[in-house]
């Protein structure tokens, strides 16, 4: 067993734990601690990517070993597409807090925001490590319920409506889960994620299986704010804190949606066309209507809200060419192709869309608005600010050489090997108009107009805001280099052999 695993769990939880009780008593300890906590986490998740590469470990909690080869204990396991998902969470969280050690002041009750962050990152890291459905319910309201209260953390009467739909909407996702696994645990008599694909067998029951699969994918895809179970997101994000907007739309849409979409309909379900059409569509849908939701847009978090659901759009596409490919068992290289494409483009949104939201707060933080209308003029006084948002801009529009181009010309490179014509066309128009609306939002944050009084007294953010976007428009230009063989041999390609191959990630576990 790895003893590494469980930790990605008990040592947010713990940290959570502490925070409350020392800041009641030490205001200042309580950053060091959190920002400590996220240093392990990040740390350790990077060891994990260079140190999996290819191979599952478990960790079999209370060291439940299987009965007749049956696992009755709760498995934590690490594999490839866990380790990278880790280090999305992790990575970026642990910048979100450095983030906050300023931006935060403005609020009241410190303690409670750097506890429920750490609670946040918790129950997604445990989303990622588990290998069961329960466990994987349970870390999901954690960082659900964590999230409800961090969106609402500023209590003016925009955040309580935002979180109160929120809450709601996140509510009804949880009890469509919760459904879909009783009716699984009804079927099979297990909730392990390997167990459930043998138990279901080669022929399941086709209207039981199919009503399940559409279950869920309501559920995680009311988490994840595909379209049309987007209805939540817009407000969130907008009205939470920056930094959580960062981990809202970098990393949770992720870790509690998106990345359970794929291990559940990749590993657990035998994959079908008929589900692997609709998913493809429901990702050309997001990807195409999101942006122009998106375009219109003056509030500057609205504006980028909406483009996650765009992106995450091409996500979503993109894997689900890949499923089609399996289902139909042809193309398996095209399959494999679209597969790291999707994921390939989901490391990159969580850089630059994080990046993004931290660029939007900073500007708010120092102008006290979030109306495109009423900037201008910024570059000149804000140039950290400026040129970070820049990046970022450019990596989300595909513009070369940032990160946002290699993975969207992946994807369009496999759509079109595939034969989706329609969809590789609608992939580069969707991204021409995502490069308009960012030009729009470059014009009238930071230039467009001559530069009044009250502006020229703004001046840049303090350090730690500065450093979490320089340090994330780096990484924009740093993960460009995953299109390299040698590079993506070690990340990606691990992590698409564990969905194209089934049977693999089932032996691994069961084999141990």
């Amino acid at each position: 067993m790895n003893p590494l695993i469980p930790l990605f769990v008990a040592v947010p939880l713990a940290g959570a734990f502490l925070t409350m009780i020392l800041g009641r008593f030490f205001r200042n300890i309580i950053r060091y601690l959190a920002v400590s906590v996220l240093l392990f986490l990040a740390i350790a998740s990077l060891w994990s990517i260079i140190t999996t590469s290819g191979t599952a470990s478990i960790y079999k909690v209370g060291g439940w070993e299987p009965v007749n080869g049956i696992p009755i204990g709760i498995y934590m396991v690490m594999d490839s597409l866990s380790a990278m998902l880790l280090c999305i969470i992790n990575i970026i969280g642990l910048l979100a807090i450095i983030y906050s050690f300023t931006y935060i002041s403005q609020f009241t009750s410190e303690n409670y925001y750097y506890s429920l962050f750490c609670l946040m990152v918790a129950g997604m890291n445990g989303v990622v490590i588990s290998g069961d459905l329960f466990n994987i319910f349970v870390f999901l309201e954690i960082a659900a319920i964590s999230s409800y209260a961090l969106v609402a953390f500023g209590v003016e009467r925009e955040q309580l409506e935002a979180t109160f739909k929120y809450q709601i909407l996140g509510g009804l996702a949880s009890l469509l889960i919760l459904f879909g696994i009783a009716f699984i645990y009804w079927k099979t008599k297990t909730l392990n994620i390997a167990d459930i694909r043998t138990a279901f067998g080669t022929y399941p029951d086709a209207i039981h299986y199919l009503f399940v699969q559409i279950l869920l994918l309501a559920g995680f895809g009311l988490k994840a704010a595909i379209i049309p179970f987007h209805a939540w997101l817009p407000d969130a994000h907008s009205s939470a804190p920056s930094p959580i907007s960062a981990m809202l739309s970098g990393v949770l849409i992720k870790a509690a949606g998106i990345y359970v979409i794929i291990r559940l309909f990749f590993n657990m379900f035998i994959i079908r066309e008929d589900i692997a059409l609709l998913i493809t569509t429901l990702g050309a849908l997001s990807m195409a209507i999101g942006v122009f939701l998106a375009i219109g847009q003056w509030d500057i978090k609205r504006l980028l809200a909406y483009h996650s659901i765009s992106q995450m759009g091409y996500v979503v596409m993109s894997t689900g060419i890949g499923m089609i490919l399996l289902a139909r068992n042809t193309n398996h290289e095209v399959a494999s192709l679209a597969i790291a494409g999707g994921l390939f483009h989901l490391i990159n949104h969580a850089a630059f869309k994080s990046l993004l939201f931290l660029n939007a707060g900073a500007i708010e933080y120092k102008i006290g608005t979030r109306n495109l209308k009423e900037m201008g003029g910024l570059s000149a006084f804000m140039p950290a600010t400026s040129s970070t948002s820049f990046a970022a801009s450019m990596a989300i529009s595909g513009i070369p050489p940032f990160n946002g181009f290699f993975s969207k010309l992946i994807i369009i490179i496999a759509a079109i090997l595939a034969k989706f014509y329609l969809l590789a066309a609608l992939a580069v128009i969707v991204s021409i108009i995502t490069l308009a609306s960012f030009m729009k939002f470059q014009k009238y944050a930071f230039h467009n107009r001559e530069v009044d009084e009250k502006k020229k007294r703004t001046s840049e953010v303090p350090f730690p805001m500065v450093f979490s976007m320089i340090f994330l428009a780096i990484v924009c230009l740093l993960l460009s280099l995953l299109a390299l063989p040698q590079i993506r041999d070690v990340i990606l390609t691990p992590a698409v052999d564990i969905l194209t191959d089934s049977q693999k990630y089932i032996l691994q576990i069961s084999g141990i």
